[in-house]
């Protein structure tokens, strides 16, 4: 049985290590922030200027003033900080982020990520992705296996134009998790969701993996 979206945001939030500064961008991977262990103490920063960023919170509690990079309400907490755009690129591009979750609509075999535009389609703009995985230490992707259309994502070669060039660390979908050692490494299953086999996840995937 397929993870369904909280089970993978868990899943990512296994990753996590204790004193982590870590970005999670949108979609899937802000689920991540309800799933963090009790026991490991991470700060979650958001391009859009905050540091210390708490669950999401019930509708009595919302402060539409408050923010993630993907517009959706969060909660602060009592060591939050705010910031301008500068001093938050700065701290991604200065290397101090140690791991960030995003989504991707696809990511090749050799570790590219296309996860910011499909040409012809309107888009707000290229977001923060480009800085985070040239920036960040480990990347990890958080991803539906397949295309709505059954294609999949996995796959040989990026065919949209690239977020970055041999960046992604771990690769989390419904199906599998998929993680390499290095950037000169190839790619490992080394975990199947409940019930799915390595044969189905083969049939979905065109990217060679171990």
């Amino acid at each position: 049985m397929p993870w369904d979206r909280n089970q993978m945001a868990a899943r990512a939030a296994r990753e996590l290590q204790d004193g982590y500064y870590v970005n999670l961008g949108i979609g899937i991977p802000t689920l991540v922030a309800n799933h963090i262990p009790d026991d490991v103490e991470v700060t979650l920063q958001s391009e859009n200027g905050m540091l210390g960023i708490g669950p999401f919170p019930f509708e009595d509690e919302m402060d539409a003033d408050l923010i993630n990079a993907g517009k959706q309400t969060i909660s602060e907490l009592p060591s939050s900080s705010y910031f301008g755009s500068a001093d938050s690129f700065a701290m991604i591009r200065g290397g101090h982020i140690d791991l960030t979750v995003l989504g991707a609509m696809e990511v090749a075999q050799n570790g590219d990520i296309a996860n910011w535009m499909i040409p012809g389609k309107m888009i707000k703009g290229m977001g923060g992705a480009m800085d985070l995985v040239a920036g960040v230490k480990k990347i990890i992707v958080v991803m539906d296996h397949c295309a709505k259309d059954g294609s999949p994502k996995f796959i040989p070669e990026c065919t949209l134009p690239l977020t970055g060039a041999n960046v992604v660390d771990m690769i989390i979908t419904d199906l599998a998790v998929f993680h390499r050692a290095d950037h000169d490494s190839p790619f490992k299953l080394i975990e199947l969701a409940p019930d799915v086999t390595s044969e189905e996840a083969a049939a979905k995937t065109t990217a060679s993996y171990i």
